[in-house]
């Protein structure tokens, strides 16, 4: 299996970003494929021992910048780690492909460039997908910012993908909800009550609506939205998660009768802290496109693209694309003749 990782792409690349991949490559022992400048890679590379890992470069002699608009970048910069990279997934040359780079770029990239995938036959819109911790097991939250403003069908769309993502992660029968504002069958926008009858006619295990309040409780396995109250939802929950660990360290360390409760407590923390550190998790599928696609935070560290790759790697290994590609085709006849009716009012 080959992986490539856009080596330029993280806040602080290539230094993390080739970290990552020889911590990967050590431990997966798969061939992680580094794009970027290669003599910027190069000399992070002799850092590192990396006698018998399977590491290679690709030169690339441009970056698509965070600030970029995407699809101009793509357009302008064909030279960049993300483009060249993602060419060697479209022509069958690697089976992956990571970013921690500008998100809208990695999916210009995927759909607009000269290295484009394309989506999968049937896809409207490819939805980015992340895993959130909860109180139970993780729960799968999409779209997370590829969409801002969704149709009905969309919503359904990326309903079915999720639930073929969390197949891949191990759920037999995924629980899918849609993210509204109320459990009822009539709450939600406009798009999110058509979406909701349009699921309850789908062969898939369609639980109803879920609330804000319930992303966390780990009740569903599969949480469907689109991708503005997608990404403020994510961004709020990171934000709760940081300032509880933040506020119980405070309080642990203001006595000293706290500070040793905290020194038993140390290692329930520790357990806590790591479910709830987004590295663990590695980085988000791109769904709906021809191909594995990784995004993983800008800010990530070694570990944090370490993961990404890992991600990618359990993604190739469990026929990803093909599940996507599988429940989208089975689905594509009935949500058709359901949406013919809307289509002509």
């Amino acid at each position: 299996m080959r992986i490539v990782l856009d080596a330029m792409g993280s806040d602080h690349a290539p230094q993390v970003d080739v970290a990552g991949g020889v911590r990967a490559a050590r431990r997966f022992g798969q061939e992680i494929t580094l794009v970027g400048d290669q003599k910027r890679i190069q000399q992070e590379l002799d850092q590192y021992d990396t006698a018998g890992l399977k590491l290679t470069v690709v030169h690339a002699d441009q970056v698509i910048e965070m600030g970029e608009h995407p699809s101009e970048a793509v357009r302008n910069k064909p030279g960049s780690s993300m483009v060249v990279g993602m060419k060697l997934v479209r022509d069958g040359q690697a089976d992956a492909f990571v970013s921690a780079g500008n998100s809208g770029g990695v999916l210009a990239t995927a759909l607009v460039s000269a290295g484009r995938l394309e989506r999968i036959h049937g896809v409207q819109r490819p939805a980015i997908s992340t895993l959130v911790p909860t109180a139970g097991a993780k729960t799968l939250l999409l779209d997370i910012g590829a969409n801002t403003d969704c149709k009905p069908d969309w919503l359904v769309q990326f309903a079915l993908m999720g639930s073929a993502y969390a197949k891949v992660l191990g759920v037999t029968n995924p629980r899918v909800a849609l993210l509204a504002n109320g459990e009822e069958d009539t709450k939600g926008n406009a798009a999110v009550q058509a979406a909701h009858a349009l699921l309850r006619q789908l062969p898939l295990n369609f639980v109803g609506n879920v609330e804000g309040k319930d992303i966390v409780r780990g009740i569903v396995d599969v949480i469907a939205c689109d991708g503005f109250v997608g990404n403020v939802a994510l961004k709020t929950a990171e934000g709760v998660f940081s300032m509880i660990l933040s506020q119980i360290k405070q309080e642990i360390k203001a006595k000293p009768l706290t500070s040793l409760g905290g020194l038993l407590a140390k290692p329930a923390f520790k357990t806590v802290s790591k479910k709830l550190d987004y590295r663990e998790y590695g980085g988000a599928p791109l769904l709906g496109v021809n191909g594995v696609v990784i995004i993983a935070h800008g800010r990530s560290d070694a570990l944090a693209m370490e993961n990404a790759i890992g991600v990618a790697i359990n993604c190739v290994e469990n026929k990803l694309v093909e599940g996507v590609r599988s429940d989208i085709e089975a689905s594509l006849p009935t949500l058709t003749r359901l949406m013919q009716p809307q289509q002509q009012t």
